[in-house]
């Protein structure tokens, strides 16, 4: 069994953390791809009753919410690494 010191593991962490970080920005993003493409796509399609746009409109609203859920479930994550860093 190896062992690892207090310092690689913060340093693992704070790497992980980094991680984290660069997903979160990934994240932001496309939330805000997809925002332009919703914006994009009412512009393009205003006063179209056809069902494959309002379902297209739906799918990009489910993508927003789901994306937002992804980011909040980053930052709880992060929040605990962190706590448990500060312990070690």
């Amino acid at each position: 069994m190896s062992t690892v010191s207090v310092a690689e593991l913060k340093s693992a962490i704070a790497a992980a953390l980094q991680q984290v970080r660069d997903g979160q920005a990934a994240i932001t993003s496309a939330s805000q791809n997809i925002e332009a493409a919703q914006g994009s796509l009412t512009a393009v399609t205003a006063g179209s009753g056809h069902d494959s746009v309002a379902t297209a409109q739906a799918a990009l609203a489910q993508a927003a919410a789901e994306l937002e859920q992804s980011l909040a479930a980053t930052f709880a994550a992060a929040e605990q690494a962190e706590t448990y860093a500060s312990t070690l």
